[in-house]
């Protein structure tokens, strides 16, 4: 799909999306939020090599504490680039707020392969290693909740839970991605080489990913929703401050937000980084062994996730949430 697809002077109605267009709308969303994703958890997947370099101790607990602490602020500051991302994305358009967290993701997870280690700069090397895991924060942010929504604005309803549930799954993908990535490094690599330098090579790929996704996200056109408001006059003026205003929203949101995602973000991260992190720390098993089998568990979870995205465009979205937070 191009950009001629909607382009000026056009009506919303007039782009209704075929088949081939809604494939290409999931194909490109899905790819790009797997390589934002892969980006974002490539930390933690390096998370011993992470702590050696830059966040040294002579207590391997502390070290590991430290490691996982700027882990979670990348979390802490998702929320900042949702509202961020989400107020641009409802002002500007989708495509091009999605052409912004991309590109700043990129960067930011390639900078983390190029800072000096910190026995060369000190203190400087936690700081800007932190600094750089905010961006990834802000970019994730605006990335995942947007993809999300540009696919289901171009779904038919009876297929919306299953078009979005390829969003979900590629946050495993990307989670997956990583692990092959380092699976293959380790291959490839000398072990001393991995361990002294060769671990900045998952990170400095993001190059080539980030500019796969800038490839195949300047092929999208706007979401046709958002077109349809936009020529209508119906977009928000201060989309932040409409979505606490409007009757009924507060409560949404604190269900949402508590009810929903908090329950079932807790639940997948304890499964796959807690278990990563037990399985080399306290259980002492073989990185390689390790990494193999979080890859075989993720890849049977992706497929978990568009069955039951199918599923609930039959019974609804209540049903398969209850039973997933129970």
């Amino acid at each position: 799909m191009s950009d001629s697809v909607a382009g000026p002077g056009s009506t919303a109605a007039e782009h209704a999306p075929t088949d081939k267009e809604i494939r290409l709308v999931i194909a490109a969303s899905s790819a790009g939020t797997i390589f934002e994703w892969y980006d974002f958890f490539i930390y933690g997947t390096l998370a011993g090599l992470i702590g050696a370099a830059f966040f040294p101790s002579d207590n391997e607990t502390l070290e590991m504490l430290l490691v996982w602490a700027g882990f979670a602020v990348g979390f802490g500051f998702r929320p900042l680039g949702a509202i961020l991302f989400g107020f641009l994305g409802d002002r500007l358009g989708r495509k091009y707020t999605f052409l912004v967290t991309v590109t700043l993701m990129g960067i930011a997870t390639a900078g983390v392969g190029l800072i000096p280690s910190a026995a060369t700069i000190g203190v400087a090397a936690p700081i800007i290693v932190i600094l750089l895991r905010v961006l990834q924060g802000l970019a994730l942010g605006g990335e995942y909740g947007g993809a999300a929504i540009y696919v289901a604005e171009h779904a038919p309803p009876e297929k919306r839970g299953f078009y979005t549930s390829f969003i979900q799954a590629s946050v495993v993908g990307g989670f997956l991605l990583s692990i092959a990535v380092v699976l293959t490094c380790r291959f490839l690599i000398p072990e001393d080489d991995f361990i002294a330098w060769g671990w900045r090579v998952p990170f400095l790929l993001s190059i080539i990913l980030l500019a796969l996704s800038l490839w195949m996200r300047l092929k999208l056109s706007e979401s046709p929703v958002f077109l349809a408001m936009k020529e209508s006059g119906e977009t928000a003026e201060n989309p932040f401050v409409e979505s606490f205003t409007y009757p009924g929203n507060p409560k949404r949101i604190f269900v949402a937000l508590f009810g929903v995602a908090g329950i079932l973000t807790v639940i997948w991260y304890t499964a796959f980084f807690s278990g990563l992190s037990f399985l080399r720390g306290p259980m002492r098993m073989d990185e390689g062994l390790v990494e193999t089998i979080m890859l075989i568990a993720g890849s049977l979870a992706i497929g978990l996730y568009l069955m039951v995205g199918k599923w609930s465009d039959r019974v609804g979205r209540k049903k398969p949430i209850l039973i997933a937070a129970c």
